[in-house]
This record gives C-alpha cells, sequence and structure tokens, in this order.
C-alpha cells in the first residue's frame, strides 16, 4: 500500500510539473555551510529569473565586451571579501565601503548588476538577491565573449556590512606563499589559485601598478629579473616612469579572447604583475601552467568552470541570515 501510495505520488508530481529541488553539495567541504544553495532555487519563485539576467547581460556586454573582465573581477572581490553577499555592491555616505578601497575604485559594471536587478524587481519584486544576481552576471558575461560556463547554484542573501577597512584582496604584488595563504583561508587550494589566475587572460591593468617593476625595482632603476627582458623594454615604451594611468594588456596578444594564452606568456616570464610570476616559484602551480602550454589548455576550461564553482559558495548567508536588498547599492 506505501508503494502505491509513493508511485502515485511520483506521478501526480509529474503530471502537475512540480519537481525535487537540485541542492548542490558545498565544494568548500566547510561543515558550516551544508549545501544551501540550489541549482533551481528561484524556479517556483521567479522562473524567468535566469533568463532575466542573461538578458540584461548580453545587451550590456555584446556592446562593451571589456565588460566581462570587468564582472568577473567584480565577482571575485566580492566573495573574497565578507564572503559572496554582494557587499562589493553597497554604497556609503562616507566613502568608506568595500567600493571605495584603492583595489576597488576601478571596479567597472555596477550599471549591469543594476539593470539586471531592476528588471527582476518588475517581475519578482523582493525575491533575487543582488549577490545571486552578480554571481549570474559575471557567468553570463563570460560566455558572452565566448568563454567558459559554469553552473551557478543559487539561494544567497546579501550582506548588509560592507567596510573599506576589511577590503584585504590578494595583491598584485604578492609572492606565492602569501597568495597560498590568501586563497586557503577562504576555503581554496593550490589549484584554485593557478586556475583563478588564468582570468587575467581577458581584460586590462594600468601602468601605475607595474612602474617600480619595470623602471625600479630594487631602487636602482632596474626591473624584476624575474620578467622576460624584452618584455620588460615593450613595457617601458607604453608605461613612462611618471604615467599611471594607460592601460596594459594582462595577457599581450590575446587580451580580447578568453582562452589559455595567459599560462604561455606567464611561463615565458611575460607576467604583468609579481603575482603571475611567482606562480612559477611553486612546483604545483608551475607543473600546471607547463601542462596548459603543452596541451594547449586542454583541461582549462572544465578547471576554471570548478574552482568558480567553489569560489561562489565563499562564506555565504543563507536562510534567513542577510537580507534580500530591493537596490543593490543600498541596503533596505
Amino acid at each position: 500500500m506505501a508503494l502505491k501510495n509513493l508511485l502515485a505520488l511520483v506521478v501526480l508530481l509529474g503530471i502537475v510539473g512540480v519537481s525535487v529541488a537540485k541542492p548542490y553539495g558545498n565544494p568548500l567541504g566547510n561543515s558550516r555551510v551544508k549545501g544551501d544553495l540550489d541549482l533551481d532555487y528561484y524556479r517556483f519563485k521567479c522562473p524567468q529569473m535566469e533568463s532575466i539576467v542573461r538578458r540584461v547581460t548580453v545587451q550590456y556586454v555584446s556592446r562593451r565586451p571589456t565588460l566581462a573582465a570587468a564582472l568577473l573581477r567584480m565577482h571575485f572581490h566580492d566573495c573574497f571579501v565578507r564572503g559572496c553577499d554582494g557587499s562589493v555592491l553597497l554604497k556609503s555616505p562616507k566613502n568608506d565601503a568595500e567600493r571605495d578601497a584603492p583595489p576597488n575604485l576601478t571596479l567597472r559594471g555596477y550599471e549591469v548588476v543594476d539593470a539586471a536587478k531592476s528588471a527582476l524587481e518588475r517581475k519578482c519584486p523582493g525575491v533575487v538577491s543582488c549577490a545571486d544576481v552578480l554571481a549570474l552576471v559575471a557567468r553570463d558575461s563570460v560566455a558572452v565573449i565566448r568563454g567558459p560556463w559554469w553552473p551557478v547554484p543559487l539561494g544567497r542573501r546579501d550582506g548588509r556590512i560592507s567596510r573599506l577597512s576589511e577590503a584585504n584582496l590578494p595583491s598584485p604584488f604578492a609572492d606565492i606563499k602569501t597568495l597560498k595563504k590568501n586563497f586557503l583561508v577562504k576555503g581554496l587550494n593550490t589549484k584554485d589559485l593557478v586556475v583563478l589566475s588564468g582570468a587575467h587572460t581577458i581584460g586590462v591593468s594600468s601602468c601605475g601598478l607595474i612602474s617600480s617593476r619595470i623602471h625600479n625595482f630594487t631602487g636602482r632603476g632596474d626591473f624584476d629579473p624575474a620578467m622576460d627582458p624584452s618584455y620588460v623594454r615593450a613595457l617601458k615604451k607604453r608605461c613612462k616612469p611618471t604615467d599611471v594611468r594607460t592601460a596594459v594588456d594582462m595577457d599581450p596578444g590575446s587580451a580580447r579572447k578568453f582562452d589559455s594564452h595567459y599560462f604561455n606568456i606567464v611561463a615565458q616570464k611575460k607576467g604583468l604583475f609579481i603575482s603571475d610570476s611567482a606562480l612559477l616559484n611553486d612546483f604545483a602551480t608551475k607543473r600546471y601552467i607547463q601542462t596548459q602550454v603543452v596541451t594547449r589548455g586542454a583541461s582549462f576550461n572544465r578547471d576554471f568552470s570548478d574552482s568558480m564553482v567553489k569560489l561562489g559558495f565563499i562564506q555565504i548567508l543563507t536562510g534567513k541570515k542577510g537580507e534580500i536588498r530591493r537596490k543593490c547599492a543600498f541596503v533596505n
């Protein structure tokens, strides 16, 4: 009898279109977060949620492809400070929020997140978090430029706190020991470090961040010996000693395409930042770089997808924690 009732329930669910939720186990192995995100989280609350975000993202990024790198960077910066809670989106009248911290002053793409959120509020008011919107916008923007796709489990809630003083992000001047520690405390391993560094295959930086490295590394008018001399000469032509604003590609020769070329240039000692070159100073990260070079990035897209899923679980707020902001720049 019990079996017949169970079979009847299964048939009924199939007829009315109800499905069992798809909870996504936390890949960070954090006992404090037990798979609270779900690939179908908004299926009944806001069924068109992902298509709405995708449509808005395509509208913006197809016109301005450089936004893909900017939005991916924004998601990373959000997750590394207080977790993936949308706190990087908050504004402060005192200019003391995360977005006011020096590493975040060059973030771009807030208008894309705001436009997607506004569209969602018209369709499903008070339902979708800004943290989830940002996670999806980052994924979809990379897809627009034909980069890798990754699943985005949903159900994050928005944080209410955003402090400039807490914006301690991995530094472009960091050595490998520091970088590994930065990632480890967030639940990410050494492979995640080198894989996510591969995001530098798209986007640009500025002369200001590399000036001392190419013009006066030790105070004697020299350059970092970890860099290829011919690359330094090319950079010096573009970046004069007092120039802090001119844009510089992070992946010269392939900065508009999401591919594994970044690992080729790092292997050639042409990494733009000290943190890029530092990847050659660890056995595991160097081996990964060499493998991608030899195999022409055979596993990079898959690895990047896996690491991005892990990134999206860092210190998430779920259940009754946090809130669902009506506007991403302000707490309710």
